[in-house]
């Protein structure tokens, strides 16, 4: 068999799970499929592909819970997220591939212990708070490929939750990574081979997503928060041990 057609069924099945998984906990989809990118087509042409499954993947969640999203905090949180993403592309392109390998898996497996942190102090947030969330991810947005694992603790302290945490979350998300794809296209880092990377992918992702909704509104929190760490865990380590 072709490697690169090996390349493409190994990804485009592992995308179809990543879909279900990540409609159910809200993020996860990107973190799974980026240690495989990585390993068949390199971080630094990764990156883009992730920024367009994640476009299809937000947008998928955005229509499966258009009802309960916050429409404020998407638009006061993107204030300051999208000039912050188009500052952290720009960044992207100017770090070496080993570099991005090391912040990727890093980002990742620090998250663990700070989302529990903000976990245990309860933090919360009010609407104005998410201006300063919104400068902050969009900029590792920029640099990173997914940011989901830490705008959780955000979302889920401005008092979201379930349907109305994914949905929202989604949405704000997707104005970031338009910003995101738009940057690196001018940057002349998003080609048409990488679109179609990315809408092939994404596609499968987007089936693996309309399934999700029915877990999401019977799963305990408990269960919930165990299977976004463990994702983030698995996804950090696999990175890590790509780039030694």
């Amino acid at each position: 068999m072709d490697s690169l057609l090996f390349a493409y069924i190994i990804v485009c099945s592992v995308g179809l799970i990543a879909g279900v998984l990540g409609g159910i906990i809200g993020f996860g989809t990107t973190i799974i499929l980026m240690p495989l990118l990585v390993h068949f087509f390199g971080p630094l042409q990764a990156v883009p592909i992730v920024a367009l499954v994640a476009i299809v993947a937000n947008v998928s969640r955005v229509f499966i819970w258009l009802k309960a999203i916050d429409w404020r905090v998407c638009i006061v949180y993107n204030l300051c997220a999208v000039p912050s993403v188009i500052l952290g592309a720009n960044t992207l392109v100017m770090l070496s591939p080993r570099l991005i390998d090391l912040i990727l898996g890093c980002f990742l497996l620090f998250m663990i212990p700070i989302r529990r942190w903000l976990r245990k102090i309860e933090f919360q947030l009010k609407l104005w708070h998410m201006a300063i969330v919104g400068a902050f991810i969009g900029y590792l947005t920029g640099v990173v490929a997914s940011t989901g694992a830490i705008n959780t603790p955000f979302f889920l302290a401005y008092g979201l939750t379930k349907g109305a945490f994914i949905g929202t979350e989604a949405a704000s998300s997707l104005i970031m990574f338009v910003a995101k794809g738009i940057t690196f296209h001018q940057l002349g880092v998003l080609n048409s081979e990488i679109i179609g990377q990315g809408l092939l992918i994404g596609a499968f992702v987007l089936i693996g997503s309309a399934f999700s909704k029915r877990f999401v509104l019977n799963l305990p929190e408990k269960v919930f928060l165990h299977m976004m760490e463990a994702v983030m865990l698995v996804s950090s380590l696999s990175i890590l041990a790509m780039a030694w």
